[in-house]
């Protein structure tokens, strides 16, 4: 990025209100009071960095999380400036640290492009901070001053002298804030390796002192390299992303995109180095441009016949994978979370930088064009089977005397209180059907092998029977005809054995679930059972434990494992009779339900991949390293 010669000092600084509202509401600043705000302390103080680095000033970034769980960040940029605040008399690393709103991002002088939220970075941390120290170099001093719960302990002080420059953050997240205030490596390195892909060349390195671990990111390919990371475990069609970047004025525009032999489409958007996860105008350009540039290409060299009908954005994005990217001055945000790209003139930029590069690529490489043309070609075949065999479903749906002949369903028409119980095969099916309360629990068994959504296109999954008779059951419709308005249940409970394969049918059906009814997870509709592992008897009376730990406990509370006390390992839902059942995995005022939860899409999609791909190192792999962690694989 060109260099911003203008200086970053102290006038540059502008206020804009007060921090008390910070401690009294954070989840208005930074999303939640649980894990996920805790980790969005750390992306505040990294998101600094990054603009220091945006602006052509750093290049390493390190971030370490102390033995005490506390964090520290620090950068090789200019230094945050030492002087004194014209208006406010204050030095500016007070002001930036305890004014929210005062950051070098608004006056246009210190920054042309910045992530972050909105400038409330650095105060709204320190403000929940039970301590922050500040440590800056520049101008041949080290500067030091100290925070507690967003109010200086101490001025700011000329600690030493140095010839470097830089900022060092380090703070200690306040207890009585927080929920949790232990943060997560995994969570933090997919962020740091993202902002890595997102800024190519920088240097990040992220170290965990509490066990010993230290990760190096850095990607000359940038986003090009994300696309490869994003595509490692799938079956790719083209060896290289196709790579396309422009300038246009202050906006600055990069794609990356890559096909494989999948069915879904992933494509991933940021502006300013913030995850869109909503899309919005930058999306919307790209797609725009993709679909005309396919049509095009394939009207022009015969791939497509003058009377056939143009490929559908869908068909021309079956199996990509892509990262779109872009950087401008004054981005506009839609939502409060943030997460929608709403600046208009955004997707013509966008969209006329794609196509020129796309169309580009398409002519140099014409075997690669052949290969996605024809796996569009497919796609629309298949398409217009899925419609005919939607519309035979969506027949069925409405003539309501059609509902799955296995379907038992509850006598409520309400909605709101109604759930479902997806079960495996017919013996506990069974038992679920006598033992369920009928009032307000339908059960639906399903037979036979449930289909790998992961390897099909639509038009083969709905002739699965058992996928025809959730869909009818749900009635909601599937793919992008999903309506939530019309689902007939509020609650679906996955209910298959605590074993292996039980284990395999939850994935499938979560995979189900993600690709095609996207929303039900999304809005917090789908649960899996847990069914108890244990029966525990003595004396008549009986026990249930849900894992190995409860089982302990409940020896320990009958005084110890004795030949008065029998155990019972349950292998499946079908050992347990109708009231067993009803007891302890179905009555709502005793069972244990998680609800399945998709917190970040990436890792979502490369769970299911490696679970449900064809590839089988992966899959070994993953499942050696997380068969320790889990008993329940919950998404």
């Amino acid at each position: 990025m060109e260099q911003n010669n203008k200086t970053y000092e102290a006038s540059q600084i502008q206020v804009l209100e007060g921090l008390e509202a910070v401690r009294k509401r954070p989840g208005m600043y930074i999303g939640s009071t649980s894990a996920r705000g805790l980790h969005h302390l750390v992306y505040e103080i990294v998101d600094n960095s990054i603009d220091e680095a945006l602006a052509g000033y750093c290049n390493n970034i390190k971030v370490s999380i102390n033995e005490d769980n506390s964090v520290t960040v620090s950068d090789d940029g200019r230094g945050m400036p030492v002087g004194m605040h014209p208006k406010l008399g204050k030095p500016a690393v007070e002001v930036i640290m305890t004014i929210l709103h005062a950051g070098g991002k608004f006056g246009g002088g210190g920054y042309k492009v910045s992530g972050g939220l909105h400038g409330v970075g650095a105060s709204v941390v320190n403000a929940l901070s039970e301590v922050c120290e500040v440590t800056v170099k520049r101008d041949g001093s080290i500067w030091k001053q100290t925070f507690e719960r967003g109010l200086a302990k101490t001025s700011l002080e000329n600690i030493g002298t140095t010839d470097e420059t830089g900022t060092t953050v380090y703070f200690k997240p306040d207890p009585t804030i927080f929920e949790e205030v232990e943060f997560d490596f995994e969570v933090l390195s997919k962020r740091l390796r993202e902002v890595a892909f997102l800024n190519k060349g920088i240097n990040i390195i992220f170290e965990d002192k509490r066990i010993e671990k230290e990760e190096k990111y850095c990607y000359e390919g940038g986003i090009k390299s994300f696309v490869s990371y994003l595509n490692r475990n799938k079956q790719i069609l083209h060896p290289d992303p196709i790579y396309v970047e422009g300038v246009k004025e202050d906006y600055i525009v990069e794609i990356a995109l890559q096909y494989n032999d999948g069915y879904a489409e992933n494509i991933f958007s940021f502006a300013n180095n913030i995850d869109t996860m909503e899309g919005g105008t930058h999306l919307a350009g790209f797609k725009s441009a993709l679909t005309r540039v396919f049509n095009d290409y394939g009207k022009r060299f015969g791939f497509l016949k003058e009377a056939d009908k143009n490929l559908s954005g869908d068909d021309i994005r079956e199996g990509l994978t892509a990262v779109v990217s872009v950087k401008l001055t004054n981005p506009q945000f839609e939502g409060q979370t943030k997460t929608k790209l709403g600046n208009s003139e955004v997707r013509s930029i966008v969209d006329n930088i794609v196509g020129e590069g796309v169309s580009t690529f398409l002519e140099e490489n014409p075997a690669v064009a052949k290969i996605v043309i024809d796996k569009a070609l497919l796609a629309a075949r298949a398409r217009e089977a899925a419609r005919k065999a939607r519309e035979l479903t969506r027949k069925s749906v409405l003539e309501r005397t059609s509902l799955p002949g296995k379907l038992a369903d509850c006598s409520s028409k309400d909605p709101v209180e109604c759930e479902i119980y997806i079960v495996e095969g017919d013996s506990a099916g069974g038992s679920a059907k006598q033992g369920r309360n009928r009032r307000f629990q339908a059960i639906l068994p399903l037979r036979g092998k449930i289909l790998n959504v992961e390897k099909q296109r639509l038009d083969k999954i709905l002739n699965s029977d058992s996928i025809r008779s959730m869909i009818t059951a749900f009635g909601a419709g599937i793919g992008d005809e999903f309506d939530l308005e019309k689902i007939r249940y509020n609650r679906i409970i996955i209910m298959t054995d605590a074993d292996v394969d039980g284990a395999h049918i939850r994935t499938l059906l979560l995979t189900f679930f993600y690709r095609y009814m996207r929303e039900l997870i999304d809005q917090g509709h789908v649960y899996i059972a847990q069914p108890p592992l244990y029966k525990i008897a003595k004396q008549k009376k009986e026990y249930y434990a849900y894992s190995d730990k409860e089982l302990d406990e409940v020896l320990m509370q009958l005084g110890g494992k004795d030949n008065s006390i029998d155990i019972q390992r349950y292998k499946g839902l079908g050992e347990m009779n109708a009231e067993q059942l009803w007891d302890t995995t179905m009555n709502p005022e005793k069972r244990i339900l998680l609800k399945a939860t998709v917190e970040d899409a990436m890792a979502a999609d490369e769970i299911f991949t490696i679970l449900m791909g064809d590839k089988v190192e992966p899959r070994r792999e993953f499942i050696q390293e997380n068969a320790k962690k889990v008993i329940n694989l919950d998404i």
